[in-house]
C-alpha cells in the first residue's frame, strides 16, 4: 500500500481488444478498495524503427510516442469520465518482460491488472506474458474477464475457488468481503467427492458450498455454476505446491483459460 493509503493497481496492456473491459474492471475493483491506477505499455522496437538512419529513426519514434499517446487518452479519458476515475498512463519502448519487470521493481503495485488472452493452440514455456507476470509478481494478480466485466458502482458477487484459508487472509480481500452482502460462493474441484474440500477464511457473510469431481467437463460445469450465481469476481488462492504435500488436482493455468470470469490470482 502506498504512503498515503492507497492501494496502487498497475494495469499491463498491449491496448488491443479487451483494454476498455479490462479498465472498467480495474475501475470497479479500485473503487472498493481505495486505490489509485496506472495503466503501462511496452512498445517493442521493431514496431518501431526500421532504418538505419539515426534521424530518421528519431523522427520514427518522436512519431510513434504522439501516436501511441493519443491512442491512450482515447481508450482512458472516456472511462475516466464516465466512472469519473482518474487514471495514470506511462509507456516506453523496450524487451516486453524486461519493461515490465523493472515497472514493477520501481512501482511496487499491490495488484496487477491483465487482460484475459485467448489461449494458443500452441504455446512455449516462458512465452506467456501472464505467466511470466504471475512469476515476477508475487502478490495479487487480476485477469480480467474480456466479456463479463465488474460494473463500477454495482454490489459485488464473490466467489472462491479451491480455497486455501492462508491465501485469502489479507486486509484487501476482507475488504472486498466486505463489500458484498450477498451470501459468498465457494467452488471446489476434488479428485473423489468423499475428499473434504478445503474452508472459506472465518467471515459473518453467509456461506454456500459448491464441490465437483474432476473430470473432463469440469471447467464447463464449473463455468455454468459461476454463471448461474452471478459470480462476477472468482478468488484463486496461489499456494505454492512445492511447499505443501498436497496433489495438486487443479492447474492455475486451467483456471485461466477456461473459467470465463474476472479471477482474482492472491498471493
Amino acid at each position: 500500500m502506498t504512503n498515503n493509503n492507497k492501494y496502487k493497481i498497475l494495469v499491463l496492456s498491449d491496448l488491443k481488444e479487451g483494454t476498455s473491459t479490462a479498465l472498467k474492471n480495474t475501475i470497479s475493483l479500485s473503487k472498493m478498495v481505495d486505490a489509485d491506477i496506472e495503466l503501462f505499455h511496452v512498445i517493442k522496437p521493431i514496431d518501431v524503427v526500421e532504418t538505419d538512419s539515426q534521424l530518421s529513426a528519431m523522427r520514427t519514434i518522436s512519431k510513434k510516442h504522439i501516436k501511441v499517446e493519443k491512442k491512450i487518452r482515447k481508450l482512458i479519458d472516456p472511462i475516466s469520465e464516465d466512472y469519473g476515475s482518474i487514471i495514470h498512463s506511462s509507456f516506453t519502448i523496450g524487451n516486453v518482460k524486461n519493461e515490465i519487470e523493472d515497472k514493477i521493481k520501481k512501482t511496487k503495485p499491490d495488484i496487477i491488472v491483465l487482460g484475459k488472452r485467448k489461449p494458443k493452440k500452441l504455446s512455449f514455456i516462458g512465452d506467456s506474458i501472464t505467466e511470466f507476470v504471475l512469476n515476477t509478481h508475487k502478490d495479487i494478480v487480476m485477469i480480467a474477464s474480456g466479456t463479463q466485466s465488474l460494473e463500477p458502482e454495482k454490489k459485488l458477487s464473490l466467489g472462491f475457488f479451491n480455497n486455501e484459508k492462508q491465501s485469502f487472509e489479507s486486509n484487501l480481500i476482507e475488504t472486498l468481503i466486505s463489500q458484498t452482502d450477498q451470501s459468498l460462493k465457494s467452488f471446489n474441484i476434488i479428485d473423489k467427492l468423499n475428499q473434504t474440500p478445503n474452508e472459506l477464511p472465518s467471515t459473518t457473510n453467509k456461506k454456500v458450498d459448491f464441490v465437483f469431481e474432476k473430470n473432463d467437463n469440469v471447467y464447463q460445469t464449473l463455468s455454468s455454476y459461476l454463471v448461474k450465481n452471478k459470480v462476477n469476481l472468482l478468488c484463486v488462492g496461489r499456494i505454492d505446491q512445492a511447499k505443501t504435500q498436497k496433489v495438486n488436482t487443479v492447474k492455475l493455468q486451467d483456471v485461466i483459460d477456461k473459467v470465463d470470469v474476472s479471477l482474482l490470482l492472491t498471493s
